[in-house]
Parts: C-alpha cells; sequence; structure tokens
C-alpha cells in the first residue's frame, strides 16, 4: 500500500462514526547545524551546515477501556549545504503507520521504527535501524513493515514481522523476550530472501546473497550492568558471525558518572575477522547541562574515533557542541570516490546543533 493509499485509509477509518473517544495531537522537531574540520573533501569548502524539520500528526481512538486505535505520520525534510552550495535536498514520509492495541496484542503497519536489544554503540543487532548515539536528535530511520506483539504474560513477548524492502522483496522474522529475576533474554531470527547485495549493521558489512540470520541477546541489571548480543547470518556462499558484550557502572561522582564499555567481535568466512571497542563516560551537570565522551578502537586496523558533546537542555530546546577526532582521508587505503563528500567523520571537526522539539 503506498503512502497516499494509506493516508486514505486512515483518515476514512477515524472519519466513522462509531467513535468512543478520540484525540488528535501535532509535534515536531527542528534541527540546525554548523560543522567546520580539517580534512574536507578536495575542492569543497571545509564549512558545511545542514537544516530539517520532522512535522509530526496522531490520531487515536478509544474502543474500550484498554482497546484503542492510533495513527501516526511523521514528514522529513533536510537541507545540506557545503558553504553555500546546496549538495542535498530529502523529502520523504519519516513514520507513516496505524496500530492497534489492547491488553494481549499490538499490530502495526507501514512505514515504523524496530529496533530491540541492550548495546548502545557497538550493536549487534541493528538490523533495521539506523540508530546513532552520537546523533544528538536521536532519530532513525524505519521500515515498511507489518508487525505483531503479543504478551501472553506480563513477563513474555511474542513478536513477528514482515517487511517490504527498497526491492519490494517480503523478508520475515520474529523475536522472543522474556524477563525474570535472573535478566532479560531475547531470541531474534530473520530470514531475507534478496538477492541484492545489502549492508548489515552499522559497520557496513555487505551480504551479496539471501541469508538467515539468528541472534540471542542477554542482559542483567545487577551491581554492574551487563549485556550480551550473539548472531550468527548464514548464507549459501558466506558466514557471519557478531558478538557484543558490554557494561556499565555509575560512580558516586558529581551527579553520577555514567562508565560504559562494549567490545564486539566479528568473523566472517569471506574476510579477515575484525575486533572493536568503545568507550562512554556521561556526566550531567546539574538539571540543563550534560556531557558526554565516546572513545571507539578499530584494533585490526589500529584506528581510533573520538566524540565528545557538551549538551544544554531546556523545556523545548537544546543546545549541542560536538568535538570529534577521526583518522583522515589519506589513513585508508581507499580510492578517492569511495570518500562521502563529506567534512563530516575526517580528522579533527567542530560543530554546533540547535534542536527544537515543539
Amino acid at each position: 500500500m503506498n503512502g497516499f493509499l494509506k493516508i486514505v485509509f486512515i483518515i476514512s477509518f477515524f472519519s466513522y462514526p462509531i467513535v468512543k473517544a478520540q484525540s488528535f495531537s501535532t509535534k515536531g522537531q527542528f534541527w540546525a547545524s554548523g560543522l567546520t574540520g580539517n580534512d574536507g573533501p578536495s575542492g569543497q569548502s571545509a564549512f558545511e551546515s545542514s537544516m530539517g524539520y520532522i512535522p509530526t500528526f496522531s490520531l487515536s481512538r478509544d474502543l474500550s477501556d484498554f482497546t484503542f486505535f492510533d495513527f501516526e505520520w511523521a514528514y522529513r525534510l533536510d537541507r545540506s549545504y557545503s558553504g553555500d552550495s546546496l549538495v542535498s535536498n530529502h523529502e520523504k514520509n519519516h513514520r507513516l503507520w496505524i496500530r492497534y492495541s489492547s491488553e494481549k496484542v499490538e499490530v502495526r503497519l507501514g512505514l515504523q521504527k524496530i529496533i530491540f536489544g541492550p548495546s548502545q554503540i557497538l550493536r549487534t543487532l541493528s538490523w533495521f535501524d539506523t540508530f546513532d548515539l552520537t546523533d544528538p536528535t536521536g532519530q532513525t530511520d524505519g521500515v515498511d513493515a507489518f508487525r505483531l506483539k503479543w504478551f501472553p504474560s506480563n513477563s513474555l513477548s511474542i513478536w513477528s514481522w514482515a517487511i517490504q524492502n527498497a526491492q519490494d522483496t517480503l523478508s520475515f522474522g520474529g523475536r522472543a523476550e522474556l524477563s525474570s529475576s535472573y535478566g532479560e533474554f531475547g531470541f531474534t531470527f530473520h530470514v531475507d530472501p534478496s538477492k541484492t547485495p545489502q549492508k548489515i549493521g552499522q559497520l557496513g558489512i555487505m551480504m551479496p546473497e539471501p541469508q538467515q540470520r539468528f541472534a540471542l541477546d542477554i542482559r542483567h541489571d545487577g551491581f554492574i550492568g551487563s549485556w550480551m548480543e550473539s548472531a550468527v547470518i548464514i548464507s549459501e556462499h558466506s558466514d557471519l558471525k557478531m558478538t557484543t558484550i558490554g557494561a556499565d557502572y555509575t560512580l558516586p561522582i558529581a551527579n553520577g558518572l555514567l562508565i560504559m564499555t562494549e567490545s564486539m567481535f566479528i568473523k566472517n568466512r569471506n574476510a579477515d575477522d575484525q575486533n572493536f571497542t568503545a568507550f562512554m563516560a556521561m556526566l550531567p551537570l546539574g538539571m540543563v547541562h550534560s556531557t558526554m565522551f565516546i572513545s571507539q578502537f578499530d584494533w585490526q586496523e589500529d584506528r581510533v574515533y573520538s566524540y565528545f558533546r557538551w549538551s544544554a537542555t531546556y523545556d523545548k530546546f537544546s543546545l549541542n557542541l560536538l568535538l570529534s577526532q577521526s583518522p583522515k582521508r589519506k589513513e585508508y587505503v581507499l580510492p578517492v570516490e569511495a570518500f562521502p563528500k563529506s567534512v563530516a567523520g575526517f580528522g579533527t571537526g567542530i560543530q554546533f546543533m540547535f534542536i527544537y522539539n515543539h
């Protein structure tokens, strides 16, 4: 069902006069940023700017005390400039879904967010999202999907989904989540018959053929919080094994200094093994200000990526100063055309971002 037909169907449904209680709400997020660095693309300005806006419209209708339908439509507009030259201009649906919810069942159809797993930086289970902890907006892309959640008890939830990708191939999978006194457990599988090469996770590892994915994740919140995500991706000519382990602890310093570390181990039948480690420290400074530092190590390539953010968050807006240090382009053994045409992600960078939520 394309976007226009979804909207017509949803408006028609919510206009049907069997309403018990119905509500309408609007919200939005606007951002604007400026970025400069010392390792920009050849022939381009060392200064980049961007702005974007995501207006969101929501409708809900109560059918009974514990049953309701709701709908959300969000549209994303963003532009990026290199100096005073426009380099990208995107306008597209960001969310477009309708949902039925009851005490035991949740059914959602449309362009939606599907995200799961306990890891935060080195995300083994980043299968259907683009969430990035270093992005102050907190936004992630969605997928066109049908998703069903069933809650047979307070400690168990069972998911199933069918996802339509950009090549109009239908993939499907499911997930079970169990909470107990020993921790939280998740088992996930996904079958993708697409023959088009696609990237797996945020590290961009390519899988060139149909595949089956299986994953197990565990989180335990004790004296020290700890978690593990492990996934196996199987295809005819390639096997990929990925495991992330992590832990966090809050030190009684100032308002509480949260420290966290994660390590990811990747084994690929057709490539060398890869190992990554990330470290994060986050410290709130009063009710308004907070700081966060992230350092990520690529052990095989002997590269270090560092990121620092200071944020001042008020009722409806936030101010964010971001500093980053990454390897320069000359440190990669890649052709020039393989690099993104952006200052971001190379060398030393400084960025200021304003975010307004309403």
